[in-house]
């Protein structure tokens, strides 16, 4: 009997102690959040004046629900401590209500804190980003002649299609500098002004101005190589696809599998003879298409216990073949981003997509891969070619695209430069010719606001 009392006794007094400890506890986080109440407000008028008052909405509101949900916890604070005598479940349910408030906002205030810190600390270093930016522009501007002078080496082994994609791309490079070091001027203004939204919002337009300017020149140099490969991969495919026609005469000779043997030898009898200007990228994918329908009226009539295991080779020209497709969609898009629509981007993210799965069926890089085993070639291939076929597709998607919304005269140096004539900005409150393009095309979906009818005064 004295024996169960005692284990009463000490389970009596572990239960006490737990509800004391919950007691203190309450208490230290009922200290620490109205602490972090009173900082965080100081945090909010440093954001105001670094940010202005839109930027801090948030942390704004978060701050006006956390006193809310504080009151309720001093409340249930204050009941533990009037004349009215309390049961010790009582206590333990409110000891443990203030903890979980206490809790839950300081973690709301630390996600809203962090949420801004990256921006306040963009905008303190503000003087030392405008001057990265003309820093960058002005490398960038050095770089446009040397861009100017690959275009015109590239006309003269390339056609007017092949070259459509950067035939643009130095004089709109040049373009957004111009935009970059306007806003960056403007950014400085701002803040002097003390307008720091609008100096902030200025400054993040001139840094993606110069970002997309080192896209498109990047691009020009990006192209001659993928050119290259191009036709590397151009010669070995047209030597694939001499082997598969050979192939193609052992498969059962029904008119669908003679139809793509016809596609495929006009798809070779229509290549240039040497020294005409070519486009590789057309022919490819003229190629790759041809090929591929040829496969699939070979599986159609073929039982697949009788079917050729693709070689390797034609396998590694595939792989090969989808990512210069996926480079150079990925170029495109990158340099226009404002102008690109989402049929484009969702081809070239289905591509890639398909891209990353082919190295996971195969277990490892599909570009670095020294052999396929024999079962999981001609999955590889098509796989291979699906990425390839969507990643061309998301390419004429997004020129069509760059077509549509590039403004009359864009890039002609006869049309005048940013912000002169009628192809630039217009005077204050307003926009002239293709300025709005313009402005589309640098922001890439950044809303301005107030900003713009003050930014080009």
């Amino acid at each position: 009997m004295a024996g169960f009392w005692g284990k009463r006794k000490r389970d009596r007094d572990e239960v006490e102690a737990q509800d004391a400890d919950l007691a203190r506890r309450a208490r230290a986080a009922l200290v620490a959040a109205d602490e972090r109440i009173r900082v965080t407000n100081d945090e909010l008028v440093f954001a105001d004046a670094e940010l202005g008052p839109d930027a801090t909405k948030d942390l704004r509101d978060a701050l006006e629900a956390v006193r809310q949900h504080l009151g309720e916890a001093f409340h249930l604070h204050q009941l533990n401590h009037d004349e009215i005598p309390d049961t010790p479940e009582e206590l333990r349910t409110r000891n443990a209500r203030i903890v979980q408030l206490c809790e839950w906002a300081e973690e709301l205030l630390d996600d809203r804190t962090e949420a801004l810190a990256a921006r306040i600390a963009r905008a303190r270093r503000a003087p030392e980003i405008i001057a990265g930016v003309r820093t960058d522009a002005a490398r960038l501007r050095a770089l446009v002649p040397q861009a100017r002078d690959t275009l015109g080496r590239l006309s003269s082994r390339y056609s007017t299609d092949a070259l459509r994609q950067i035939e643009a791309n130095p004089a709109e490079a040049e373009q957004l500098l111009s935009f970059a070091e306007h806003s960056a001027g403007v950014s400085e203004r701002r803040r002097d002004a003390e307008q720091r939204e609008q100096a902030n919002l200025a400054l993040e337009a001139a840094t993606e101005a110069v970002r997309r300017a080192g896209t498109l020149l990047e691009a020009v140099e990006t192209f001659e190589v993928e050119a290259l490969r191009a036709e590397s991969t151009l010669a070995a495919i047209v030597e694939d696809s001499r082997g598969d026609l050979v192939a193609a005469r052992q498969a059962p000779q029904v008119p669908a599998v003679l139809e793509a043997v016809r596609e495929l030898e006009s798809a070779l009898a229509a290549l240039p003879a040497a020294g005409v200007n070519t486009d590789p990228f057309a022919q490819l994918t003229r190629l790759r298409e041809a090929n591929a329908g040829l496969d699939a009226a070979i599986d159609a009539a073929r039982e697949r216990a009788a079917r050729v295991i693709p070689d390797f080779a034609h396998v590694r020209h595939a792989i090969d073949d989808a990512d210069r497709q996926l480079a150079v969609a990925r170029d495109v898009i990158a340099g226009h981003r404002g102008w690109i629509g989402a049929d484009a981007r969702t081809r070239l993210a289905e591509a890639e997509r398909i891209r990353v799965d082919l190295d996971r069926f195969l277990g490892t890089s599909a570009a670095a891969a020294i052999s396929i085993p024999e079962d999981s070639r001609e999955q590889a291939m098509a796989v291979a070619r699906r990425a390839a076929f969507l990643a061309s597709e998301a390419l004429q998607l997004a020129q069509r695209d760059i077509d549509q919304y590039r403004p009359q005269g864009w890039g002609d140096p006869a049309g005048g430069s940013w912000g002169q004539g009628q192809s630039g900005w217009g005077g204050r409150g307003g926009r002239g010719g293709g300025g709005g393009d313009i402005m589309t095309g640098v922001l890439g979906g950044l809303v301005i606001g107030g900003l713009l009818d003050g930014m080009f005064d």
